[in-house]
Order: C-alpha cells, then sequence, then structure tokens
C-alpha cells in the first residue's frame, strides 16, 4: 500500500504541468487556433452573406486595420499592466470576437466584426511575444522560435476544425463557439502561473505618445521584419498564381507550393531555436537572408515545377526565423520599453505583409509576375545587410 504523505496531489502535480514556457505556448497556439478556424470558415462566410471577391477583400482590409490599429494601444497596455495578464484578458476577448464573425447579421457589421477580431488577434499578439520575450531572457537561452512554431501549429489544427466542420455540416457559429470554447478551456489554464510581468507605464524620456517609432538599430530590425513579412504575404497571395502562369501547372497542384512554404517554415521554427543558441542571431539572420534570396532567384530563373517548389521550400526556410529574430531583439532593446518596441517592430512587420501582396500584384502588371518576384531576392538581401542590428544593446558584428 502506498503512503499517502507520497503521494502527489491533484493541484501540486498541475503546477508541475504548468511552466512559463509552457504558459507562453499554450497562448500562441490558441491565437493561431483562432486565426486558423476563421481563415479554414471564409468561404462559408462569404457565401452566407453573399459577398462578391471585391467585397470580401474590403472586409479583409478592415481585420487587417484592426490590428494595424490596435499594435500601439496593446504596447502601452504591456507597460502599464504587465504582458501576462494582458495576454490572458485578450485571450477571452479574442475568442469573444471569433464567435461575433459568426453573429454578424449582414455584411455591414460583419466589417466591424471584423474590425473587433484583427484589433484582438493584433493585441494579443503583441503582448504574447511581450511575455515569450520575458521567458527568454529568464531562461537565458534562444526559445522565441518555439514559440512562434506554436502558433503555427495552432493554426494548422485552427483549419483542421474548420475542415471536420464542413464535413460534418457545422455552420461557422456552431463551429466557433464550440471550437473557440474547447481551445479556451485547454489552452487558458496553462497561462495562470505565478509570473511578475515588468511595467514601466511611460516611455524613456517620459513621452505619453501611443505610438513611438523606432530609433537606431531597432528602426533597422523592424525594417528586417517588413522585408520578411512581406515576402510572406507575397506567398500567400501570390504562389500559386505563380506556379500556375510560370509552371503552367493546375491550381489543384499549385496548391502545393504554398505547402512547401508553410512546411519549412514550420520545421525551421522548431529547430530555431537549437540553429540560434549555435549560430548566434546575427549569422543565422544573414543565413536565412542568404536562403530566402537563393530560394526566389531559383523560382525566377529556372522557373520550372520542381525548381519552384524548391525555391519556395527555401524561402519557407529563410523567412521563418527572422520574425522571430525581430521580436526578440525588441523585447530586449535598451532604447524602448518591450511593449512599444514589440508594437512597431509588429507594426512594420504587419504592415509588410498587408502591402506587400500589392506591391507585388503592381509590379507583375506592370512587367510580369515572374520578374515582379526579383522584387523578393532584394529585400532577402536587404536583411542581410541588416542582420547586424540584431546585436543585444546596440553592439554590431
Amino acid at each position: 500500500m502506498h503512503d499517502p504523505n507520497t503521494m502527489v496531489s491533484p493541484p501540486a502535480l498541475w503546477q508541475g504541468v504548468r511552466t512559463p514556457r509552457r504558459a507562453v505556448s499554450a497562448m500562441f497556439m490558441l491565437n493561431g487556433s483562432f486565426y486558423g478556424m476563421w481563415a479554414s470558415r471564409v468561404p462559408a462566410i462569404a457565401e452566407m452573406h453573399q459577398l462578391s471577391e471585391a467585397v470580401l477583400g474590403i472586409l479583409l482590409l478592415c481585420m487587417c486595420a484592426g490590428g494595424i490599429a490596435s499594435f500601439p494601444l496593446a504596447g502601452r497596455l504591456v507597460d502599464r499592466m504587465g504582458s501576462a495578464p494582458v495576454t490572458k484578458v485578450l485571450a477571452v476577448a479574442y475568442g469573444a470576437t471569433l464567435a461575433g464573425l459568426a453573429f454578424a447579421p449582414d455584411a455591414l457589421l460583419l466589417g466591424a466584426a471584423l474590425f473587433a477580431f484583427g484589433a484582438a488577434h493584433g493585441a494579443m499578439d503583441v503582448s504574447m511575444n511581450a511575455w515569450a520575450g520575458e521567458v527568454e531572457k529568464a531562461r537565458g537561452k534562444p526559445i522565441m522560435s518555439s514559440f512562434h512554431a506554436m502558433w503555427s501549429l495552432g493554426s494548422g489544427l485552427g483549419a483542421a476544425t474548420g475542415f471536420l466542420a464542413v464535413h460534418l455540416g457545422a455552420s461557422p457559429m456552431v463551429h466557433f463557439l464550440i471550437g473557440g470554447i474547447i481551445v479556451l478551456a485547454i489552452a487558458l489554464p496553462f497561462g495562470f502561473i505565478p509570473w511578475q510581468s515588468p511595467r514601466t507605464g511611460k516611455q524613456p524620456g517620459g513621452s505619453h505618445a501611443i505610438f513611438v517609432f523606432p530609433k537606431g538599430a531597432l528602426a533597422f530590425v523592424g525594417v528586417m521584419g517588413l522585408c520578411a513579412g512581406l515576402g510572406e504575404g507575397a506567398m500567400g497571395d501570390w504562389g500559386a498564381i505563380f506556379l500556375v502562369q510560370i509552371a503552367l501547372t493546375n491550381e489543384g497542384t499549385a496548391a502545393l507550393g504554398y505547402t512547401c512554404f508553410s512546411v519549412t517554415m514550420v520545421v525551421m521554427r522548431l529547430a530555431g531555436d537549437f540553429i540560434i543558441a549555435r549560430l548566434g542571431a546575427i549569422r543565422t539572420a544573414r543565413l536565412s537572408g542568404l536562403v530566402a534570396a537563393t530560394g526566389s532567384l531559383l523560382a525566377v530563373t529556372v522557373a520550372t515545377m520542381p525548381a519552384i517548389l524548391v525555391g519556395f521550400a527555401m524561402m519557407g526556410i529563410g523567412y521563418s526565423l527572422v520574425v522571430p529574430l525581430a521580436f526578440s531583439r525588441a523585447s530586449n532593446d535598451d532604447t524602448m520599453s518591450p511593449g512599444p518596441a514589440i508594437a512597431a517592430v509588429a507594426t512594420l512587420g504587419y504592415g509588410g505583409g498587408l502591402f506587400g501582396p500589392v506591391v507585388i500584384g503592381f509590379l507583375a502588371d506592370v512587367f510580369s509576375i515572374r520578374w515582379a518576384f526579383l522584387l523578393l531576392s532584394a529585400l532577402s538581401l536587404l536583411i542581410i545587410a541588416l542582420a547586424r542590428n540584431l546585436a543585444p544593446c546596440g553592439r554590431t558584428g
């Protein structure tokens, strides 16, 4: 018979499961899951409201606008209240806005719901990355990449629930309500750990501005995030079209392009902490830019189906670690507090993802989709040139 005094009580066991790293990982997975659920039901919601492609595009811009508007506000909240409590509150708000998408009765209110959804998504993106930076600093080694891998994994699982919901005949309302509750019930308890986030309440020099543009090295880190964000956005919106027009393949086969890109991103982010610890942030960024530039040049110059798929996979490898490196650097900047610093970098990166496809579309119209992709090669080389700004506390090397 076991001695009762040696048995571990359920609360004590649960406390052992809830660690800071798992808490932040759970928040990243929750954020990604909600986004994946929404993305998987866009066709159903468009059909529900009888939306044309033009109207749907405008509504999606509402979501992007909500995200960009929320970044600086979230940065201020993180400074005043701490990243951990803000992240947990925003997780619940994010779930509520997900449900709101399914309850919107018309296109106008759907636009408002998408703005709120984008704002909750973007605000939580800032707060959870700030929390991740605190945990990474406490651990004393690179772990930011693994958190972003958890986001990618969560978005994939969220999209998978959409596939299941469609086959079960569940409406977006049922899907979002049940799926949102389940994800919150699983992920949110991990966040309740004894963690004290630093609170500053104001910017260096006493500034109370909502948005503070990064200065010095951090500004160049933001540009690196913009380069990577533009590349990711272009791949999502134009990768399949590139394959259809250049490799002359069908739409079904063209989906392999983004699949190769996404899979290599997830795999690299899972391995990213090990790579960064061995090579350092600057060398990792330089190699990342080189691989991305080589991949895009391969796709543009050789322009056969196998070469394009290999090129897209290389671009996934190249872009995968740039954003985690940028957020890690922002969370440890010596000129700005973590909340506004991450918000500034996120704004530039998100802006790149938003406007990148537009720029590629303009260049494709003037020249061709093939040569428009040379912009991605140039921006990848810019990542190499700016990589030295990832050195902590302004050091270069």
